[in-house]
């Protein structure tokens, strides 16, 4: 469990307040993260890094010389939104371009190209690149689609040595895709991790056993055997490591004992002096070593073994010196013309532009709805997150409710500042994203976002043009996604709403009919991906698990649509 906490959905950003304070003398805040105290020296590529809170020294605390530029901070266990990514950037980035970079999960991987596309769309270089060293998480063959954990430290040191040592941009995502491509991780767990405010773990290990090939996020093992000594773990993690070594590596590498949180260094110690004997008797050069909480799982009890293979070009930038909040290596010099920043607000306030009385009518009653979104979301989150928690991480409900508060408030004080619809919906969408984080941020956001601009601020709402906004957010959510029907997504309930709305509206039936008719399709196809195996996602690697069980996300939707076909209904339109 956690211990400390005042409200667990604010757990995120009053730790990140509290770590700002902390080492005011190596970071600040800016919106969205943290970044270096120092400016980026001009033409100097900036490296972001970035995921949920509930791993540090993961992501805010690899921040400072030597090291990361600026880290995107989201919520725990959920990616940051595009919009935190993108505000982090710009907070570091001066003239030589920006590598953003985190593990390949979905969520991240959808905000932090969008956050990319975004500054591409501004004139501003930057890439994008995706951690993949988990061999528990997919075969070889599919090694694209592996998890990023342990040794993605390697590639964010790495690539951030390139980075101040001159490199250009695409010098440094070349090189921290060797980096990533010469990464081996396996882990380990013997108790799993609690939310904050959450009374149960996202999953246990039965007494004496342990799970094989663990996440980061709460996801279960892989597979499951009984507990072993050091000695025999050692073996079992090494031979499995070791197995995958890339064909053209070299006898050198990088060892890194990671302890995911409650597993003390003195145990990891133990396990490390049996690892390097392993290292001796197969002829791997210790090139370095890491032992201690590289990546954590709040409190999960485990641990992993990442191997880094590496050349004399990666060696000497991995040596270069570090000190960052909870990472430090040698000794770092006076940061010489560097200009000492100071942290920075929040944007400022939406500007509201004219609006339509009858936009505005609009506009309230989608504020109105949003409210019983919000309040929908509220009542069945811990059942969401149950849901989330069989082959996930468990966040699902925690995250949707912050994205579904956020909006309801934007649109709140939006309406009280005379917004029209497209304006309020669009608004309010960005606010759910940024809050939410994660896949289902994008996810709703973009939907919002594409009724908002079906309706316009300046004209009445119809149902021609709700039909066509729901249309287009169910474009975007397939387009930023890359999810289609049958991969057990919130897209296998969102695709039957869709149709059925536009069916209904065509035949000449009401908002206030056919709304609630196609939410009905939409309950009946979420509720049928219990018989689906999930495709994407963090679920992929559990897929087996969740068979039976129906997607978290489609779930959500079906209940979020037949709330608002029930207000509609009862207002009659």
């Amino acid at each position: 469990m956690s211990y400390i906490s005042n409200d667990p959905a604010r757990f995120s950003e009053e730790a990140t307040a509290g770590f700002v304070a902390a080492h005011a003398d190596l970071v600040r805040a800016v919106p969205g993260g943290v970044a270096r105290r120092t400016a980026t020296p001009e033409g100097q590529v900036a490296v972001v890094i970035g995921g949920g809170s509930g791993h540090y020294p993961a992501f805010a605390g690899l921040v400072g010389p030597g090291l990361a530029s600026g880290a995107a901070v989201g919520n725990v266990f959920a990616s940051p939104s595009g919009q935190q990514v993108y505000n982090v950037a710009k907070a570091v980035e001066n003239g030589g371009g920006v590598l953003l970079t985190c593990g390949n999960y979905a969520g991240d991987v959808l905000n932090f190209n969008q956050a990319r596309d975004r500054l591409k769309a501004e004139g501003v270089a930057a890439e994008t690149f995706f951690a993949t060293d988990d061999i528990s998480s997919a075969k070889p063959d599919e090694a694209e689609k592996r998890r990023g954990i342990a040794a993605a430290l390697a590639v964010y040191k790495i690539a951030s040595a390139a980075a101040e040592a001159g490199q250009s941009l695409d010098e440094v995502v070349a090189l921290a895709k060797r980096v990533n491509d010469n990464c081996r991780t396996l882990g380990v767990a013997f108790s799993g991790c609690t939310l904050p405010g959450a009374t149960e773990p996202l999953f246990t290990v039965p007494a004496g056993r342990m799970g094989v090939g663990v996440g980061i996020h709460g996801e279960p093992g892989i597979d499951e055997t009984d507990r072993l000594s050091a000695k025999d773990l050692a073996a079992m993690l090494w031979d499995a490591v070791i197995a995958e070594k890339p064909a053209d590596a070299g006898d050198r590498a990088l060892i890194f004992v990671n302890g995911l949180g409650s597993v003390k260094n003195e145990e990891l110690f133990i396990l490390f002096n049996d690892i390097r004997a392993l290292a001796e008797r197969d002829g791997v050069q210790v090139a370095g070593v890491e032992v201690g909480e590289l990546v954590t799982s709040f409190e999960m009890a485990g641990a992993s073994l990442s191997l880094v293979w590496v050349d004399d070009e990666m060696l000497e930038l991995w040596e270069k010196p570090a000190y960052t909040p909870g990472y430090r290596k040698g000794s770092i010099g006076a940061q010489q013309d560097s200009e000492v920043l100071g942290d920075v607000d929040e944007a400022a306030a939406v500007e509201v532009g004219e609006a339509s009385e009858d936009s505005r009518r609009a506009a309230a009653l989608a504020a109105q709805l949003l409210d019983t979104v919000h309040a929908t979301v509220r009542e069945h989150m811990d059942e969401l997150g149950k849901l989330d928690a069989v082959a996930g991480d468990g966040d699902h409900g925690i995250g949707m409710e912050r994205g579904a508060r956020a909006a309801a408030e934007t649109a709140q004080e939006l309406l009280q500042r005379g917004a029209g619809a497209q304006t309020l919906l669009v608004e309010a969408g960005a606010s759910w994203g940024a809050q939410a984080g994660g896949t289902s941020g994008v996810i709703w956001g973009a939907l919002l976002d594409g009724v908002g601009r079906a309706l316009g601020d300046d004209a009445p709402a119809t149902p021609d043009s709700v039909v066509t906004g729901v249309r287009q957010g169910a474009e975007a959510v397939t387009r930023l996604g890359g999810a289609h029907p049958g991969d057990k997504t919130l897209v296998d309930a969102l695709g039957p709403f869709a149709e059925t709305l536009a069916e209904q509206i065509q035949d000449g039936r009401t908002l206030a009919e056919a709304w609630p008719a196609a939410a009905a399709e939409s309950t009946k196809a979420a509720e049928a991906t219990k018989d689906l195996l999930p495709k994407l996602g963090r679920a992929r690697p559990h897929a087996e698990k969740s068979l039976g069980t129906a997607d978290p996300g489609a779930i959500s939707f079906a209940l979020i649509v037949t709330a608002i076909g029930e207000q509609l209904a009862a207002r009659g339109r």
